[in-house]
């Protein structure tokens, strides 16, 4: 379990590396003219465009997005790194110290100044300025509302499910697979303090 903690804390690090560099690269095939002339990993988006991109993530509150998004990456991960370090009075330190420096590499304006890019990559201009037309009108601004609520509901119904189709998996593995219950069994009571 601590092992698996540990691979998934060091998975999802780089995952955020790996997107960090993805979107600093230039997409193949689709540069413009004026991204091809800007020095390699730094891609020149149109001023007019990028403000309104920026005007954009104001508008739907994507900055507030990713603080919560970190907040909540926060939260999940903490208890899986200290399951995975060893007990210690080291440990709230080290991980709280993990997180400033963390937060301090990953702070939400550079995750902002990330998603510039993508949105210059899938939206032209003009779809752009029809998104903030769109988000400025009451739909827009319902849509706005109600989404993140909406997304947590999906997001914990989808907990639910998987959560209780790992239980009926593992149940009905270690049911076909008695030696491996067997085994688990042992483990289990190896593992507790005497």
């Amino acid at each position: 379990m601590k092992i698996c903690a540990a691979v998934l804390c060091l998975f999802f690090l780089s995952v955020v590396s790996i997107q960090a560099q993805s979107h600093s690269q230039a997409p193949s095939g689709q540069q413009t003219s004026q991204q091809q002339a800007a020095p390699a990993g730094q891609l020149k988006i149109d001023s007019a465009k990028e403000a309104d991109i920026r005007r954009l993530l104001d508008l739907t509150g994507v900055k507030a997005l990713v603080a919560q998004t970190m907040d909540g990456m926060q939260q999940s991960i903490k208890p899986m790194l200290a399951n995975s370090l060893p007990p210690g009075e080291y440990r709230a330190k080290l991980i709280d110290l993990f997180f400033e420096k963390f937060r301090s590499k990953a702070g939400t304006q550079h995750l902002l100044d990330m998603v510039v890019p993508t949105y210059d990559k899938y939206f032209s201009h003009e779809e752009i300025k029809g998104l903030l037309k769109f988000y400025e009108t009451p739909l827009g601004q319902k849509a706005i509302s109600v989404l993140p609520q909406m997304m947590g509901e999906m997001q914990e119904e989808g907990r639910k499910w998987g959560e209780n189709l790992g239980r009926e998996s593992m149940i009905e593995v270690l049911a076909e697979h008695p030696d491996l219950r067997q085994a688990l069994e042992a483990a289990q009571k190896g593992a507790q303090p005497q």
